[in-house]
């Protein structure tokens, strides 16, 4: 029984550092894209930002805001707000995600419904024209769908390499955003499907 309980131990440790190590991948692209998305915040702002390492990187980019309050599910937006004072941080709460470092369940949920923000950035494991935004975890997707209703425009920040991919669990058709922010490396094919959803389409 204990060598079970060190494996799991073990197991979920490596889980941990896989997704801290998401920090280190495509971090130019990243960088680019959150700086896009900071530049929809305004002085005085109300937002919401979902976990992912995308969407956390937005905050270094808000550095000389004043007045902006945060909503957020992720520990990795705490870490990166703590230098800078214009910020106010709200943090959800709920069951602390390790694989996502995030908070979910039903008291992040509920905490949500308490707001009304404009702006909303959203994460990814994947996403396709036809397929939509998609997740790796369910609990992961009710956070998207309820900061979705509160948010006046809700936007999606990924890297281009997650364009095709498909998560486990569906979370909302790309047409129910308001836009996407990505990188130039996708493909004439992709962009094309990208431009004919609806959607807002930056790429930087």
């Amino acid at each position: 029984m204990r060598h079970r309980h060190q494996h799991a131990a073990a197991v979920h440790h490596r889980r941990r550092l896989r997704v801290l190590e998401r920090q280190l991948q495509h971090t130019a692209q990243k960088d680019r894209i959150a700086a896009a998305a900071a530049e929809l915040v305004r002085d005085n702002d109300l937002i919401m930002i979902e976990a992912g390492t995308t969407c956390a990187q937005i905050v270094t980019h808000l550095a000389g805001r004043r007045g902006v309050q945060i909503l957020t599910n992720s520990t990795l937006v705490v870490r990166h707000a703590r230098a800078h004072p214009g910020l106010t941080v709200i943090l959800t709460g709920g069951t602390f995600n390790r694989i996502s470092e995030s908070m979910v369940g039903s008291v992040a949920l509920r905490t949500i419904e308490d707001f009304n923000v404009r702006l909303a950035f959203f994460g990814t494991d994947g996403f396709t024209a036809g397929r939509g935004l998609t997740t790796g975890f369910a609990e992961g997707a009710e956070v998207i769908r309820a900061m979705k209703v509160r948010a006046a425009e809700s936007w999606l920040v990924a890297d281009s390499s997650k364009y095709g991919r498909a998560g486990f669990v569906s979370v909302m058709d790309l047409a129910e955003l308001t836009g996407v922010i990505t990188d130039g490396g996708l493909t004439s094919a992709a962009r094309t499907d990208l431009n004919n959803s609806g959607l807002s389409v930056r790429i930087v």
